[in-house]
């Protein structure tokens, strides 16, 4: 079986094949279908404005009130969410998202995959990478729930 995703190097059998970071992040966002790259680029934009520059302030104009958030480190609701990331400081706006992979969408869910780097379980002086993954649903053109793997 081989991966879908770009590889950098050589895959050896038996190693962990590299996961690439999206070199273009803009042609992930397109779709034959209107109504997924609107989803993706809202999620996107949420994702970019809320989650990685810490601005709060708009969120109302990217998250559904009645938001669900599976991350148990944070509590359920925009207001819940609002008050987590209020407290971290605020960031400059990127046109990209760091470490990621690819967008996927499907009906009213959208799928990030990020690249993460871990201690190899063999070697913990060493790293490997691996795929982490987020999902998003739109509901009324707004994010209205989000899983992720809730470790922080």
């Amino acid at each position: 079986m081989t991966s879908r995703a770009p590889t950098q190097g050589i895959s050896v059998p038996g190693k962990p094949v590299s996961v690439t970071i999206a070199q273009d992040q803009n042609a992930l966002l397109a779709s034959s279908d209107p109504q997924l790259a609107a989803n993706k680029r809202l999620v996107f934009d949420w994702w970019r404005e809320v989650l990685a520059a810490a601005r709060v302030e708009v969120a109302e104009k990217y998250m559904h009130v009645d938001y669900i958030q599976h991350n148990p480190n944070i509590a359920t609701g925009r207001e819940g969410f609002v008050q987590f990331f209020s407290t971290r400081p605020r960031q400059e706006i990127s046109s990209t998202i760091a470490n990621l992979v690819t967008i996927v969408a499907e009906g009213d869910l959208v799928v990030f995959s990020f690249r993460r780097e871990l201690p190899d379980p063999q070697d913990p002086t060493k790293q490997y990478t691996s795929t982490w993954f987020d999902m998003m649903r739109v509901k009324d053109g707004k994010v209205a729930e989000h899983w992720d793997y809730g470790t922080k």
